[in-house]
């Protein structure tokens, strides 16, 4: 599993990264709209949707997604979106985590999903617009790669204590600890770059801020994990061998780009 994970991986980055750095902001955007289009298919499955109601969800996400990429007037969704994503993932997601509400109601589901990947759409197009901005966005994914992998192995090393069983019986509170040990040295690294957002921020300013990012990925994933054990899927697709769906890859970049966005936006105009 762990060979099949990292061939797919190393077959998907080099798209990833020439969509990123050398296609066009329209080119990045259609490529960031395909994806989410799968996880809209994806979410559909979640949500319960029958066939009719799954099409007119996925129409109506690939219409918003396209609004967003042409319509000028479609940035000031841009605030909107960002005053929506820091108290859903900061506390109304822990307080769904806690309590393990379900998407038992369609509309709303429909809606939630909506918003969850119009925002990470929004996020990833507005970053990479910023100046540096395919590699400040590629910093900022990597954040979540990086705490991904080093909770993968620090939980398989030294994993004793659950962190939510309930959800997601493999991840313990030591991966967690790993997570947030490898980000910290990540970031320090980035300190030390030349990336203006990162080293203009002081150190003790962008630790902090990169440990709340951190627990923002993992409760996305634990989200994701949540929302697929209530409907009795194991992944959320068979679309990426070794990684089953693309909500699967990216359930941790669904919270974490929105976060860094809203933070990002308010913090920019001090440091970029």
């Amino acid at each position: 599993m762990l060979k099949t994970r990292i061939l797919t991986a190393l077959a998907l980055l080099p798209l990833v990264l020439a969509c990123l750095f050398f296609a066009p902001a329209w080119g990045w955007g259609m490529f960031a709209l395909f994806a989410l289009t799968l996880g809209a298919w994806e979410w559909a499955r979640f949500s319960r949707l029958d066939r009719t109601e799954s099409g007119v969800f996925i129409v109506t996400f690939v219409v918003l997604g396209v609004a967003w990429l042409v319509l000028p007037l479609s940035r000031s969704w841009g605030v909107w979106l960002d005053m929506l994503a820091l108290p859903f993932w900061l506390l109304l997601v822990p307080l769904w985590l806690a309590r393990k509400w379900s998407l038992a109601r369609k509309p709303i589901a429909a809606l939630l999903g909506w918003v969850i990947l119009l925002a990470a759409l929004a996020g990833v197009t507005r970053m990479r617009e910023m100046h540096q901005g395919p590699w400040i966005l590629l910093a900022v994914l990597a954040i979540a790669w990086v705490a991904d992998i080093a909770a993968y192995f620090a939980g398989r090393t030294f994993g004793k204590h659950k962190l939510a069983p309930s959800i997601s019986p493999g991840k313990t509170w030591e991966g967690v600890a790993g997570a947030i040990v490898a980000v910290s040295v990540y970031v320090t690294f980035l300190h030390a770059s030349d990336l203006s957002l990162f080293a203009t921020l002081p150190l003790p300013l962008l630790l902090p801020l990169a440990w709340l990012l951190t627990a923002i990925s993992v409760i996305g994933d634990l989200f994701e994990s949540m929302l697929k054990r209530q409907v009795g899927l194991k992944d959320s697709s068979q679309l990426l061998p070794g990684h089953g769906g693309v909500l699967d890859r990216i359930d941790s970049l669904l919270s974490l780009v929105p976060v860094t966005t809203a933070l990002l936006f308010g913090l920019a105009p001090l440091v970029v």
